[in-house]
Parts: structure tokens; sequence; C-alpha cells
């Protein structure tokens, strides 16, 4: 495993993180189908033994399950990994309803301590407000009190679009900003990345295997299991990304490499990245995600990628 500076946080984590969404399960819907518990920690263990220590999380996924398997799984580890979790989903009132306000943060996150079993959080994430609070300063204010606290020791943004990640940046003086970045969708690449590197923000590369897609797993009418958000895709979408994947087979080579490594090594291609999380399951996914750190990207398939791109992978992730 590789490991980068997450930004000038003084952090440093490894280049493949394991992103929770999918271990939170689909009891609650709005997750990836189907877990068990027991493949999750064991996927959590497996990871850690080859070198991952970035996990992302978020109070919301599961509501609550995915910090508490968690929290379970690193007993006598804490001080192995970093782990970054989300705030803002305010399912405590059964509303999911968005909730960024002082009181509410430090509530949210005394439960995020308690589920995760650590009293202090590495990266503390805002999970993708509006842009109305994003472009105001005092939006930030608690996050920094509890950074001075020392309840976490970076704070950010997750957020839905280029222009308010850099906003964020620029108003809020974050230590670190999480985007949808994945062959299908690079948007960020223009603006975002620079300005993030250029002023020492850490990136998080969410979704880099664009919900599944870019695994070339998926044919044009996949059977999504019920809990699983992407079952009510319409079937449109599904058969263009899954199309668009097609597109990519000449990055599978035989056994050496697979499309879901090459994907995965894409977004590493910038150096304003900091880490790319991808979900996992269980410890096989584990093994063939975190393989993606020794993976190449040649400038010949680089450049197939790009004019890929140019006329038609403009997806919306």
């Amino acid at each position: 495993m590789k490991y980068r500076d997450f930004g000038n946080s003084g952090i440093k984590v490894s280049e493949i993180g394991f992103g929770c969404w999918p271990i939170g399960g689909n009891g609650h819907g709005n997750s990836y189908g189907p877990t068990s518990d027991k493949s999750s920690i064991d996927a959590i263990n497996k990871a850690i033994d080859l070198g991952l220590n970035f996990f992302d999380t978020a109070d919301v996924y599961g509501k609550g399950h995915s910090e508490e398997l968690l929290g379970k799984a690193l007993r006598g580890k804490r001080d192995r990994v970093v782990l970054a979790t989300k705030v803002g989903a305010d399912f405590y009132q059964g509303t999911g309803f968005q909730t960024f306000t002082p009181d509410y943060i430090k509530f949210a996150l005394e439960k995020s301590l308690t589920r995760l079993n650590t009293d202090y959080i590495d990266i503390y994430q805002l999970h993708n407000p509006p842009m109305k609070l994003i472009s105001k300063e005092e939006t930030y204010s608690t996050l920094r009190d509890l950074k001075k606290e020392g309840k976490i020791r970076a704070f950010g943004v997750s957020v839905f679009t280029p222009i308010e990640g850099i906003t964020a940046i620029n108003v809020g003086h974050i230590d670190c900003v999480q985007i949808t970045y994945n062959i299908f969708s690079c948007r960020s690449e223009e603006q975002l990345l620079p300005r993030a590197y250029e002023v020492g923000c850490a990136v998080i590369a969410r979704e880099p295997l664009a919900n599944g897609f870019l695994t070339g797993k998926y044919d044009t009418a996949p059977k999504f299991a019920a809990g699983d958000f992407r079952k009510n895709w319409p079937i449109e979408y599904i058969q263009a990304r899954s199309d668009a994947a097609r597109k990519l087979a000449f990055l599978d080579k035989n056994g050496n490499q697979s499309l879901t490594q090459a994907a995965l090594k894409y977004p590493l291609l910038d150096q304003a990245i900091s880490t790319v999380i991808v979900g996992m399951k269980d410890p096989e996914m584990v093994e063939e995600n975190l393989a993606a750190a020794d993976s190449a990207l040649t400038a010949d398939e680089i450049k197939q990628i790009r004019a890929l791109q140019a006329v038609g992978f403009n997806l919306t992730a």
C-alpha cells in the first residue's frame, strides 16, 4: 500500500480507502443491498492487514449501523487507522431532514464517538449541505471549535458539485473536500482539484467505480436487491453506464489488471487526490480493490480514456 499526505493536516492516509456506506446494510434502504456483519468485519480486518488505514463512514449509513460495526472491528486497533465520518442527516427524529445547527452537530458527534468507540474523530465532514450554508463562513465555526477542543483533528465538507467544493475551500478554509470523481465523472479536474492542491486541501474521491458500473460486471438490465438504491434508477440510465463501461474493456489485462483496478487507479493520477474510497463488503473485494495501488495506466490508455470522455462520458454520478 502507498500513502499520501492528507492535504496540510499532517495526517497520512492510504491511497485506497474503505468506503463504509455498503456495510451499513440495507435494513433501512438506500444502500448497496444485503450484507453480512461477519463478512463486513472480516473485510475491515483484511483491509488493515493489507495496509489500508483510511475508513470513511457517516452516521446515517444504516442509521448508525456502519459506525457501530466499524467501532467493533477497530477495538484495539484505533491507533492504526484514520477515521472519517459525516454529520447532517438527522435520522434521530425519523425525518431524514438535514440539520447543521451547532447544537445538532455537537449532539451527533457525541453519538458517533460512542458508536465508533473512540474519543476523537480524525476527519469530521458536513454531509452534503446546501450551497446557502456552504457559502456562509459561520457554517464552519462549530467545526473549528471542535478541532480546538481535540474532538476532531480535521474537518471538511462532502459535496455534489465542483463549485460547492471550491466555495467551501474559499469560504470555510476547510481541511478536506469529498466529491464524486471517476472515469465517467471528471469535472473536478477543471477547477476544483487545482484549487484544492494550491491551498493544501485534501480531496477524498468517492464513487471511483461509478456505483459499481466501472467493474464491468453489470449488464444492461441488472437485478438489484430490495434496499439497493440503484433498484429505482431509470433503465436508460443503467444502460448508458453499462454501455460506457464496455467501451473500457481495453483496461482489463487478462488477469494482470482488472477494469476495477484500473478505474480505482484513475483518480490517483491527480496529485490533488489524497485517497480514493471504495465500498467493500467481503475480504475478496478488499483483495481486488487494494491491488489497485500497484496498478498502472499507460500513456496510451490515458489517451484512450480522454478520447472516450470527450465524446461520450458526460454522465452524472
